[in-house]
């Protein structure tokens, strides 16, 4: 199943543009002694982690009593997948949902496409109340196919969504040939699709929802990784969270730990894989450089994306180049090594723009800095979102692959709900089929391998 790595963070990662410029929390530790006990921990400090605190402050603020509220960190705030990813808040209304009608059926199809939408409208509100400064906004996305049977694919999914009147698909338009071309400014596109996305720096995000935090009384614990939890509550019904600094004790757990979930957390183990993806930051020489408003998903063939997001500086965020390391499993599978570039990839994006952006041949476009990050990707391909089962008192949000920007933040406010208010899932407004469950715990099939089978046509002998 590809090389075991180390569960853990390591310590020499490689930097990515979104942490060039850092926050002074970034190494924070809010006592030199780690706390005894706390009323709730939160085992993550990156989107997941920062938005479950925020809702949890905004749900507790007419309570009597306020919970006491810690913050685990392995390494630095936000150095995760949060901070290494594209800042692409890209909600899929037409695609994933049309794979989940087969399985599912349209109302949990319409329900999680609605659920990533919204997301969209409601980051843009979050940031304009909190006047949060990480450059959102608001656009349009084009979801390009490079290939006719691509196209097909993606335009029969979307078919079966507004056949069966799923509200989403009503913001998708779709052209092909060479309308798609003369849409998206991308050679040689054979479709497009285009909706409302949106796209911010996502560790000044992060950073200020933390900084809020402890403004108001959390504790944010950095380099100071969760290691073990005892296996039973004591008798005044607190968890023991061992770390590498001592022991706390918790009446509330809350895993924010996406790729790392199953070192502390055993049943996930292969449920929630770690998975190494690599992005870059292109500039041009160009004063002026060549004019992108939208951001872009590439589609090489249905396996092989690319995703592109324009700076308001001019700049280009640019991650995927699956097509050139994805074949060999040990590169990107069953890793937690993001102090390493992709070698097959790493000359993935010389001349990207170059080669299939309309006006960008002569902008002199080169890669500025390059960098991997490691995502949790769900075997089943939903993430994993409610109470942790036989645990009570112990509440998980894990499991996005690669797809968290429009599904976390909402579904951190579910997980407060049911801290805050006990609300059941089911209360929560998060999507029926996110729910984890022993069942999903206990099912043996792996979408991630199925998937990587599929586009090499063949299974390999080393799995």
């Amino acid at each position: 199943m590809g090389i075991e790595h180390p569960p853990f963070p390591v310590q020499n990662s490689t930097q990515s543009f979104w942490r060039t410029q850092l926050d002074p929390l970034d190494n924070h530790r809010t006592t030199e002694v780690l706390p005894e006990k706390a009323d709730i921990v939160v085992i993550g400090a990156g989107y997941a982690g920062a938005s479950t605190v925020y809702h949890l402050l905004e749900k507790s603020k007419n309570l009597s009593k306020k919970p006491s509220i810690l913050i685990l960190e392995a390494r630095e705030a936000c150095s995760g997948a949060t901070g290494r990813n594209g800042g692409h808040l890209k909600p899929d209304p037409f695609n994933r949902p049309g794979s989940v009608i087969e399985e599912y059926g349209v109302e949990a199809a319409a329900e999680a496409a609605a659920f990533e939408m919204s997301h969209v409208d409601v980051i843009k509100e979050v940031v304009e109340r909190e006047g949060i400064d990480c450059d959102f906004v608001m656009t349009r996305t084009f979801d390009v196919q490079f290939q006719e049977s691509t196209r097909a694919q993606l335009k029969a999914g979307y078919d079966r969504l507004v056949d069966n009147g799923v509200e989403t698909s009503r913001g998708v338009h779709c052209v092909a040939d060479e309308k798609a071309e003369a849409l998206s400014g991308v050679k040689g596109a054979k479709g497009c699709f285009s909706h409302t996305a949106g796209h911010m720096w996502p560790y000044r995000f992060v950073l200020h929802l933390l900084r809020k935090a402890i403004s108001q009384g959390v504790g944010l614990q950095t380099h100071t990784p969760a290691q073990d939890i005892s296996s039973s509550k004591d008798a005044e019904g607190y968890w023991t969270i061992g770390t590498s600094r001592g022991f706390i004790k918790s009446k509330v757990i809350v895993y924010a730990s996406n790729a790392y979930t199953s070192k502390i957390l055993p049943e996930y183990k292969d449920k929630i894989v770690p998975v190494r993806g690599i992005c870059c930051r292109i500039t041009t020489t160009k004063l002026s450089p060549p004019l992108l408003t939208n951001s872009y998903m590439l589609r090489h063939s249905s396996w092989e994306q690319d995703y592109l997001v324009p700076r308001m500086d001019g700049s280009i965020i640019l991650g995927g180049a699956r097509g050139v390391y994805y074949p060999t499993l040990e590169n990107w599978y069953n890793t937690t090594d993001d102090s390493e570039l992709i070698v097959s990839a790493k000359t993935y994006f010389d001349g990207y723009m170059q080669r299939n952006f309309r006006g960008w041949e002569d902008s002199g476009a080169t890669v500025n800095k390059i960098w991997t990050g490691i995502m949790g990707y769900s075997t089943d391909s939903l993430p994993h979102i409610g109470d942790v089962p036989g645990k009570p008192n112990q509440f998980i949000l894990a499991g996005f692959t690669g797809h968290g920007m429009p599904q976390i933040f909402l579904s951190a406010r579910g997980i407060a709900s049911m801290v805050v208010e006990e609300k059941k899932f089911e209360e929560t407004g998060v999507p029926r089929i996110y729910k984890t469950t022993q069942a999903r715990l206990d099912s043996k099939r792996n979408k991630i391998l199925e998937t990587w089978r599929q586009s090499q046509g063949t299974v390999s002998s080393k799995l």
